[in-house]
């Protein structure tokens, strides 16, 4: 394929199968109102299609890659997007999109950064409305697994804090150039209501993130590093001999609250 050489280090693996950016493309088509930042736009297959339901001037692509970034400016059509040049990871989105505005994040996401791609979502996730795309198979499982799944971890519950995420359908090797040696999942999360956790939102980061580290422990074990010396979930705890990805995130934040209540010796 003529174009831009697929880069290992950068994880660039490029769609080649445009039914397949068309339907990605189309999991912002409730958002046509917004603007859009896409994540590694590669030779602009995903960017074309984007470009028939957004205005140009509403759509921005953050490219690392320089020879990418100079294939997009001499090939996109007119009007193009304006295109940053630079990692997303150490982009200031507030920056990006300074009015304040909702905004919307698609992309084909590189393998090897799509979780830090997601983390790095939740950081604006008062300002991202929507965000979709394609991304390793089990990854993308893993984002939308429901409670009592294997696939459940860390993102799985951070994420549906504030998103609703729906796995949306699996795209085979064969469409990339090279091919990667695993399938790819294509999913959308939208931004539910919730405004506030109620309760400490570090506080649930640091128990989601603790219990899951120690997954094959319950989490009664899992969650003494966070009390003090000698303090434990009480006997007969509901949670004490559950494990974490049979929580939801419900759970898990009473979960934080009863670890709050520990830590104060209100319990």
């Amino acid at each position: 394929m003529p174009g831009v050489k697929p880069k290992k280090a950068l994880g660039q693996h490029f769609l080649t199968d445009l039914s397949v950016a068309a339907r990605i493309a189309a999991t912002l088509d409730d958002y046509t109102e917004l603007p859009v930042l896409e994540v590694g736009p590669g030779m602009g297959v995903l960017t074309e299609f984007l470009l028939q339901t957004h205005p140009a001037d509403k759509v921005t692509l953050a490219e690392i890659d320089t020879e990418s970034v100079d294939w997009l400016k001499s090939h996109l059509p007119q009007p193009q997007p304006r295109i940053v040049e630079g990692d997303f990871l150490r982009m200031d989105l507030a920056e990006l999109f300074p009015d304040g505005e909702d905004f919307c994040v698609i992309g084909n996401y590189p393998y090897n950064i799509s979780s830090q791609i997601f983390f790095r979502v939740l950081d604006y996730k008062d300002r991202v409305r929507c965000c979709s795309g394609m991304l390793q198979r089990e990854v993308a499982e893993r984002l939308a697994a429901a409670p009592g799944t294997k696939a459940r971890g860390i993102l799985s519950v951070l994420l549906q804090a504030w998103y609703d995420v729906e796995y949306l359908f699996t795209v085979s090797e064969k469409v990339f150039n090279p091919p990667p040696k695993v399938k790819s999942g294509v999913i959308r999360m939208v931004r539910n209501s919730v405004t506030e956790l109620g309760c400490d939102e570090a506080l649930f980061k640091t128990v989601v993130k603790t219990t899951f580290g120690q997954r094959r422990k319950t989490l009664r074990n899992s969650v003494r590093s966070l009390l003090p010396a000698g303090t434990v979930l009480p006997e007969g705890d509901e949670f004490a001999n559950l494990r974490p990805e049979q929580l939801s995130v419900d759970q898990f934040i009473e979960l934080t609250r009863r670890v709050a209540q520990l830590r104060n010796n209100k319990i």
